[in-house]
């Protein structure tokens, strides 16, 4: 398959990872930090939570849940044809720069989010998460077009390593205007957080110009002749066949469909457990998410190294292991200085697995040009997941009562990753282990 430029080239390599830079300012400010204490706040009322959405009454927490898996699950849906068309048109740059500014601009849009305008804000919501998840599958897919498989744990954990300072910045900038309004003479108490939206949207709009500046934009010279739709579905069942007969890739989803479930919910779930189960404050919590984010990025480079020296599937099990072990140290926390040190842990491993689950993935991969329909599948494994470990874990809270107990229903996950991830045995990998070494 002839390429159009060189891989390993410096230039690319830094504008691909650079765009996790640019993005994951929306995971920690929208996702993780300042979004939802504001939407809390928001619909914080004497008689409860119930809030209308249009002209249903519903729990506020409830709809929040409702949207996330709505549009986690959309994209989950359109993902595979998308990725598809852009590979039949080998203009899968287009189809991510389409989801990045779809994403960025619903960001700013929530600078206006305020009780008269909930409703509407919370599709904006919806949009932008289905534009981040969006633009992710086709960045992912960039991988092994712009660099040798010896360099796809470096890339992979400096790229997420970059993601982690750069929504850090803006994270503590955000912070800064929360919590001292008074400093720039702001005195609504909401605008703070309402600007912080308006940044995240405008960092990961501007900073994206690089990285869509230097990414190639048809590297294996596809030429499309029209019939978009129908030979999009064409190659979405090529690459279905193919996946089928590729037995170590499959098991790869397998495993890391039930981890990253698990990883993810926490993830998710960390805060509100600080806030419901040890009654922490909002400061507290989020300390704890700057101390993750700081920690991720060395942890993101050990998991790298340490995959050169015993392979990315022993790698990825020692961190699954590692993981097993915060689930059950979390069943017993009681204390704050106790939720503070795995939250450390937490950091140390959560960079490693997320830069090896994309770079092992990619390593896995057959020779071909569907580089953006195999990231789909891996796409759908992680949204498809995160919402049944959602799920799972708010069905374990309401039938036993406590978040505690949901957290035994996430061991359960890793544990089932673990025992898949170690029947993977593959001489590709460790021959490209042997070259990083």
């Amino acid at each position: 398959m002839e390429h159009a430029f060189p891989k390993n080239d410096p230039i690319v390599t830094r504008a691909w990872c650079f765009y996790d830079w640019a993005n994951s300012v929306y995971s920690l400010v929208i996702t993780t930090a300042i979004f939802p204490i504001y939407y809390v706040a928001l619909t914080k009322r004497p008689e409860g939570d119930l809030t209308r959405f249009f002209a249903w009454e519903v729990s506020a927490s409830v709809l929040y849940s409702y949207a996330l898996t709505g549009a986690f699950l959309i994209i989950a849906f359109l993902s595979p044809l998308l990725t598809a068309i852009a590979d039949y048109g080998g203009n899968k740059k287009n189809f991510m720069r389409f989801f990045c500014y779809m994403g960025s601009l619903a960001c700013m849009g929530l600078f206006f989010f305020t009780e008269q305008t909930f409703s509407l804000s919370v599709l904006l919501f919806m949009i932008a998460a289905i534009g981040y998840s969006g633009s992710i599958v086709f960045y992912n897919a960039y991988l092994p077009e712009i660099a040798t498989e010896d360099q796809f744990d470096k890339l992979s954990a400096r790229g997420f390593s970059l993601g982690y300072i750069g929504s850090m910045i803006l994270l503590i900038l955000s912070l800064a205007l929360v919590l001292f309004p008074d400093l720039v003479g702001i005195e609504d108490k909401g605008l703070p957080a309402r600007i912080s939206f308006l940044m995240t949207g405008l960092w990961w709009f501007g900073f994206s110009q690089y990285s869509f500046a230097h990414l190639p934009e048809n590297p294996y010279h596809q030429k499309a002749k029209g019939g978009y739709l129908f030979n999009g579905f064409k190659e979405l069942g090529k690459v279905f066949r193919q996946l089928k007969s590729l037995p170590l890739l499959k098991k790869f989803l397998i495993a890391f469909f039930f981890y990253n479930m698990g990883v993810q919910t926490v993830m998710y779930v960390a805060s509100l457990f600080g806030s419901k189960e040890l009654s922490l404050p909002d400061e507290s919590l989020i300390t704890v998410l700057l101390i993750i984010q700081a920690v991720a990025i060395g942890g993101a480079y050990f998991f790298a190294w340490l995959s050169g020296r015993i392979g990315n599937t022993k790698a990825l099990a020692v961190a699954v292991v590692v993981w097993v072990g915060i689930t059950i140290g979390a069943y017993f926390v009681t204390t704050g200085t106790q939720y503070y040190m795995l939250a450390f842990v937490v950091g140390a491993v959560m960079g490693g697995v997320q830069s090896l689950s994309r770079s092992t993935y990619s390593k896995l991969l057959p020779v071909t040009k569907d580089h953006a329909s195999f990231f789909s599948f891996y796409d759908i494994c992680d949204k498809v997941g995160l919402a049944l470990g959602s799920l799972a874990f708010g069905l374990t809270q309401q039938i036993f009562g406590s978040m505690r107990n949901s957290i035994l229903t996430l061991l359960v996950f890793f544990v089932i990753g673990l025992l898949v991830l170690l029947t993977i045995k593959s001489k590709k990998l460790a021959a490209t282990e042997e070259l990083a070494a």
